[in-house]
């Protein structure tokens, strides 16, 4: 068999994981990290904060940023956020066949856990075929990874000690990009688990690595482990001594020896923290930009720009018609409006988002009109054709209208039954700018007669929602982003996991008769099953294109703005690369804090 190396075109991951900014309460001086008095706090380290708790410490079953995944964990290969380029990680090499059909990754001799085992071939099957490939385990990365009509997985054998090779039953250019965002986990600390059933059947693992387990349980291979967690307070991390990288000298990496990561209350609390010192980098909001920016030099700090962000913000319907224990899951006089096409895009119409960007994002942002980043070599540009939504209430006005809907003495909307047409509006508590355009959108639909209920609500219980109950009837959140449209499958095949706007259940969830998927939907996930297979990138692109394009007629999600990528950081680290795609810390391992 020959082979040749690396010929699958070089695409971005789009790391399809819900994003989070969920706010947890403390006090200003609890999460002071001078207040954080051990021999830690006297380490050379960097401190960062967070807007919420971590929710798992088991990779497999997250779906939610922040995570702490990027530091604890690596897979076969990676991503240079910088170029765009795949790089080796765990592997030091692979191969691809010419038929396309076969990859062979070659590791890295005398690799380790950071207990100190072997890390081996033995690793990488375990991880793929009993654990990512369990249909008993909910995890994104199958739905990624799933391949043509067939919905085939990948089969994964061992070749020797260093060699394991993955097969493919059809060409799936995205196969390289996509194994950039599968962590190897440990066989000798999780097979167990897997293997042993609980009281209900289902695998131990789902209740595996949970945030209260003791840290030095948890078995990672990335620069850093987790060294402690204090609820509502912090994660610390510290460097893994038997991590593989070392510079140019053959010094150990990471050089930075201790994470630690505030868990703060909110945006303000950051800001605050940051501008007293005790943050070493902190995320710019729009509100703060122009503060900072006066205070560059003086508090010795840069402000990053790494232009417009790489995830989306939007709004959605639940559009799912389906039934659990009997009862709808949505009042179906709602679910008629949601699913009546004018509908959503009268209210794609109604909301003002230049206005948007010129008073909550302060001009730092542009309209968003796309699930697929603009950073993307696969973007459907407005001008290449993509339908947008610019402010027009008076055709939002007519598109209710012609669906049917009325308008009474008072202005107010009412549907052909004359029911008003008011419904809740979810998003989650705590972040300033996601409350910000909830109140304008509220606002802004209330002119086309419209009544929403805006209600930010605690982040678990949002989640509980949008992922399990599915009771909800309108939400705001986001996703994030990437060069590589294939890795939002799991967003929209109609059986994918963050399929959110009509959700069908997950493993372990209660059934929903009544489900359905309407024929634009259907034709979404097929197109994208087509393109993972198409190897010709301009046709790759035609068919993105299309997707794009379907997506923007039928409105499963209403985009709103596209904020700018900003970061303030300390000018004591040296070697950070700010990119939109991967923040200031992407290449931690590299970054040194200059005396």
């Amino acid at each position: 068999m020959s082979y040749s190396r690396n010929i699958f075109s070089v695409i971005q991951r789009f790391w399809i994981l819900i994003l989070i900014a969920a706010f947890t309460a403390l006090t200003v001086a609890a999460c002071n990290p001078e207040n954080f008095k051990s021999s830690a706090a006297q380490t050379p380290r960097l401190v960062t904060s967070i807007l919420s708790d971590p929710k798992t410490f088991n990779y497999a079953l997250s779906s939610e940023v922040p995570n702490v995944f990027g530091l604890t964990y690596e897979g076969l290969i990676t991503e240079n956020y910088e170029t765009g380029e795949i790089e080796p990680a765990l592997a030091e090499s692979w191969e691809v066949s010419d038929d396309k059909l076969k990859i062979v990754f070659t590791l890295r001799d005398n690799l380790k856990w950071s207990d100190g085992q072997p890390l081996t071939v033995d690793d990488v099957i375990f991880t793929y075929n009993e654990i990512y490939f369990n249909e008993a385990i909910p995890t994104d990365i199958r739905d990624v990874m799933r391949i043509g009509e067939s919905r085939k997985l990948p089969t994964v054998k061992k070749i020797d000690n260093r060699r394991v090779e993955f097969t493919v039953p059809e060409p799936f250019a995205p196969f390289l990009r996509s194994s950039t965002g599968a962590p190897i986990l440990p066989a000798h600390a999780l097979r167990e688990s897997v293997k042993t059933k609980d009281a209900e059947g289902n695998p131990k693992f789902l209740q595996k690595w949970g945030v209260d387990t003791p840290p030095e349980q948890i078995i990672v291979n990335g620069p850093y482990k987790i060294e402690r967690y204090d609820t509502s307070q912090r994660v610390v991390f510290q460097r893994n001594p038997y991590y593989w990288r070392k510079g140019p000298q053959g010094q150990q990496q990471p050089y930075i020896e201790r994470i630690v990561w505030q868990i703060v209350e909110s945006t303000d609390t950051s800001l605050l923290q940051f501008r007293s010192g005790g943050l070493d980098s902190v995320g710019v909001t729009p509100d703060y930009f122009s503060l900072l920016k006066r205070q560059e030099k003086q508090g010795n700090f840069t402000i990053y720009n790494g232009g417009p962000a790489a995830g989306t913000t939007f709004v959605v319907f639940n559009l799912n018609k389906g039934k659990r224990d009997g009862k709808p899951l949505i009042d179906p006089v709602k679910s008629r409006w949601f699913n009546t096409l004018e509908f959503r895009q009268a209210v794609a119409y109604a909301i003002d988002r230049q206005t948007m960007i010129n008073n909550i994002y302060r001009g730092l942002g542009q309209t968003q009109n796309s699930p697929i980043s603009v950073q993307s070599p696969y973007y459907l540009s407005p001008k290449e054709g993509l339908k947008v939504y610019d402010y027009n209430p008076e055709k939002a006005k007519q598109l209710l209208l012609k669906a049917g809907f009325k308008y009474n003495q008072q202005g107010q909307l009412l549907d052909a039954q004359g029911n008003r047409v008011r419904f809740t509006l979810l998003t989650n508590a705590g972040n300033k700018i996601r409350e910000a355009m909830g109140s304008q959108i509220k606002q802004d639909l209330s002119k086309i007669g419209m009544q929403v209920d805006f209600t930010p609500l605690a982040w678990n219980t949002y989640t509980d929602k949008l992922a399990n109950t599915l009771d909800w009837e309108a939400s705001m959140l986001g996703l994030t982003g990437g060069l590589e449209p294939n890795d939002g499958a799991n967003v929209w095949s109609p059986e994918g996991g963050l399929h959110m706007f009509n959700q069908k259940p997950q493993a372990g969830q209660k059934p929903i008769t009544g489900w359905e998927v309407a024929p634009w939907e259907a034709e979404i996930g097929r197109l994208y099953i087509q393109a993972a297979k198409e190897l010709d990138e301009a046709k790759r692109k035609e068919i993105y294109g299309e997707t794009q394009r379907i997506t923007q007629e039928n409105l499963p999600f209403i985009y709103l703005v596209n904020p700018y990528s900003l970061s303030a950081v300390r000018n004591r680290f040296e070697g950070i690369n700010f990119s939109a795609l991967g923040g200031a810390f992407w290449n931690i391992h590299e970054i040194k804090i200059v005396k």
